[in-house]
C-alpha cells in the first residue's frame, strides 16, 4: 500500500481512484499477473501527470498500464504502482483529416470513429487490442500499416522534468514494432495526433492475405479501397486467428502476436530456405541489406501447431493461430514463461533464428 500521507494527497486529486483490490489479471489480456502494491485510475490527462509526478517525487515504482494488451505479469505481490490511463476524449477534424486521441482511448474505437468519419489511413489496424497511447511506443502494425505510418505528434510527460509537450514523430526513431520510448521510463504517452486521408479510402493496400480477401489482383498498383470494406475484411480476418478480444473465447486470452517477425541476413533466410524446401516460404525486404521472416511461419515448421502442447495445458498456442501464446482458463505466468521458452528455443535449434518476444515483461522474464 502506498503511505497514508502520500495516498491521501494522491486521493485528493480531481480525476483520481485509488483502487486497493485489482490485479494484474484484471488488467491485461493475457489476464495472468499478481497484485501491484497500489493501482492509481487516473480519468483525465491532468490527473495522470499531478499523480505521476508525486510518485515519482516519492521514488516510487510505476507501470503505466492502458489497455493491457502488450504485458506478461509475474503473479504474487509485485512492488509496483500501477498507474491506469482511463483519459478516453478523442476529437476529429474532417476538414483536414487531424485525429487526436487521448493515451487512455480505446485503440480499436479510434479506428471504428475514424472510418466512421470517412477517414483512411488506419483502417487495416482494426480490431488490435489495447490503448492509443501504446500504439506509438511500439509502432503499431498489421497488414502493411503501421501507426508511424499516420503519426504526426505524441503528447509526451516527460518523467525527469515532469515537463509536457508535444513532441514530432521524427524525434521517436519509429521502426519495426520499435520506438526510443519502447523498453524505457523516460516519458509517459498522453495523447497522439494522426494524419488521416478525407477522400473515404484506405491507404494503399498491399496484395497478400487482405490483398486477396478484397480480390485486388497483383497488377493493380498502389490499391485503395472504401475504409469500411477494408475495416470488416480486418476484422473477419483477425477474428478467424483469434486475435480480436472475446471475454468468452480463450483464443483470444492472449498478448496478440507474442514474438516479432525476425530480420536476418539474407544468409539465414536461404539456410532456413533450404531446410524446408518451399517455394512459397515468405520473406520480405527489410532494408539495410536485411530480410524479413513469418515468425508464425517459423513455429509451424518447428514442429509446434495451433493449440500446442494440446488440450488440458494452461497455457497453449491459439487453437486458430499459432503465433498467439494463449492462457487456457487458469493459466499462471509461469506456464506462459514455459510455453514460450519452449517455442524459441523450438525455432532456435531447428533453423539457428531467435525469436524475440514483443510484449514487455514484468516481474518476470522468458529466461526465467
Amino acid at each position: 500500500m502506498l503511505d497514508s500521507s502520500l495516498a491521501q494527497e494522491i486521493a485528493a486529486i480531481d480525476g483520481v481512484e485509488l483502487d486497493s483490490e485489482v490485479t494484474f489479471a484484471d488488467l491485461t489480456t493475457l489476464r495472468i499477473g499478481g497484485k501491484p502494491r497500489s493501482a492509481v485510475r487516473c480519468q483525465t490527462t491532468e490527473a495522470l501527470v499531478s499523480a505521476i509526478k508525486l510518485l515519482d517525487d516519492a521514488s516510487l515504482p510505476l507501470l503505466i498500464v492502458g489497455g493491457g494488451s502488450n504485458l506478461v505479469v509475474a503473479d504474487g505481490d509485485l512492488d509496483v504502482i500501477a498507474v491506469i490511463i482511463e483519459t478516453d476524449d478523442v476529437s476529429i477534424n474532417l476538414t483536414d483529416g487531424l485525429l487526436t486521441a487521448d493515451a487512455g482511448a480505446v485503440w480499436d474505437d479510434v479506428v471504428h470513429l475514424s472510418v466512421d468519419a470517412g477517414l483512411g489511413g488506419i483502417e487495416c489496424l482494426s480490431g488490435i487490442p489495447g490503448s492509443a497511447g501504446a500504439t506509438p511506443v511500439q509502432n503499431v502494425g498489421a497488414y502493411g500499416t503501421e501507426v508511424s505510418d499516420v503519426l504526426t505528434r505524441v503528447q509526451l510527460l516527460d518523467r525527469t522534468t515532469h515537463q509536457v509537450s508535444w513532441v514530432d514523430a521524427s524525434e521517436l526513431e519509429l521502426s519495426y514494432r520499435y520506438s526510443n520510448l519502447k523498453f524505457t521510463n523516460r516519458a509517459v504517452v498522453l495523447a497522439i495526433e494522426l494524419q488521416l486521408l478525407t477522400d473515404g479510402l484506405s491507404a494503399p493496400l498491399r496484395f497478400g492475405e487482405l490483398g486477396r480477401r478484397l480480390a485486388i489482383s497483383e497488377a493493380e498498383a498502389h490499391p485503395r479501397r472504401p475504409v469500411r470494406m477494408v475495416r470488416d475484411a480486418v476484422l473477419e480476418l483477425r477474428r478467424a486467428k483469434g486475435m480480436v478480444v472475446e471475454h468468452t473465447d480463450h483464443d483470444t486470452w492472449s498478448a496478440g502476436s507474442f514474438f516479432t517477425n525476425p530480420i536476418v541476413d539474407p544468409s539465414l533466410a536461404d539456410a532456413v530456405f533450404e531446410k524446408v524446401g518451399e517455394p512459397t516460404m515468405p520473406r520480405f525486404p527489410a532494408g539495410d541489406g536485411k530480410e524479413k521472416l513469418s515468425a508464425a511461419w517459423l513455429i509451424e515448421r518447428a514442429g509446434f501447431k495451433k493449440g500446442h502442447p494440446g488440450a488440458g495445458a494452461k497455457a497453449s498456442l491459439s487453437t486458430k493461430h499459432t503465433l498467439a501464446l494463449t492462457n487456457r482458463g487458469d493459466a499462471r505466468a509461469s506456464d506462459l514463461v514455459a510455453l514460450a521458452k519452449e517455442i524459441r528455443d523450438g525455432v532456435l535449434e531447428t533453423f539457428g533464428v531467435t525469436l524475440v518476444p514483443e510484449p514487455v515483461w514484468i516481474g518476470i522474464s522468458i529466461d526465467d
